[in-house]
């Protein structure tokens, strides 16, 4: 778990996405593969540009949110216009239990005994058979699972590791067991799955192997 913004503890962060408005914009801002301006913001969510500004501002003070400025069309130099503010995705993670839980200390207990007892491949097979159990689509299981899948050309990536703080600590086992995951997902299905880092992002990558230019979608 990370700090919010100034004066933010866990509880007042996620209290701030209840408004229903700047809710769909973290959410949009959230899932976009890159920086989201705000007239695309409001755009997306129906509602004008200084109001989505004014969200999308909130959103960054409480932590939610990081901010940048470019310009969006991608000229340079004199005449070009002011950089414009662009958000996406902040990095901290947040959390709220009650009564308090903790749940990610005895994950990292788990962890580093699997790891110290040379157990990665059964890790990989309990998880490769965790994802064999699950039904339907496996796009639609990675977006239940919150992988925040999205079309790049022909490749389905995952915008967000949904174990990013074990990752970290431990990668080769916590890498390894979400591939297997991911492979036990798309298995039965015409999908291909590789390590193929996102940036920010899933290390993990998947493709159709069925009908040609079946997942070109955006």
């Amino acid at each position: 778990m990370t700090d919010g913004g100034a004066g933010y503890g866990d509880l007042d962060v996620l209290g701030v996405l209840n408004d229903p408005v700047r809710r769909q914009l973290y959410r949009h801002v959230a899932a976009a593969p890159g920086d989201v301006g705000r007239d695309a913001a409001a755009e997306a969510v129906g509602v004008s540009r200084s109001l989505a500004a004014h969200h999308l501002d909130k959103l960054v003070e409480a932590g939610l949110l990081a901010v940048d400025y470019r310009r969006l069309s991608g000229k340079s130099g004199p005449g070009a216009g002011r950089p414009a503010k662009v958000y996406r995705r902040a990095a901290g993670e947040y959390a709220v239990s009650v009564p308090p839980r903790s749940y990610d200390e005895v994950s990292r207990v788990l962890a580093d005994v699997v790891e110290r007892a040379g157990l990665d491949r059964e890790l990989q097979t309990a998880a490769r058979g965790a994802g064999e159990a699950a039904q339907g689509d496996p796009e639609a299981a990675l977006a239940a699972r919150g992988y925040q899948p999205f079309w790049d050309g022909a490749v389905l990536r995952l915008r967000n590791c949904p174990f990013r703080a074990l990752s970290e600590e431990f990668p080769a086992l916590i890498c390894g067991m979400n591939l297997a995951l991911v492979e036990g997902l798309a298995a039965g299905a015409e999908w291909s799955v590789e390590v193929d880092p996102c940036g920010g992002g899933c290390c993990v990558a998947l493709q159709r192997t069925g009908e040609a230019g079946d997942g070109d979608k955006v």
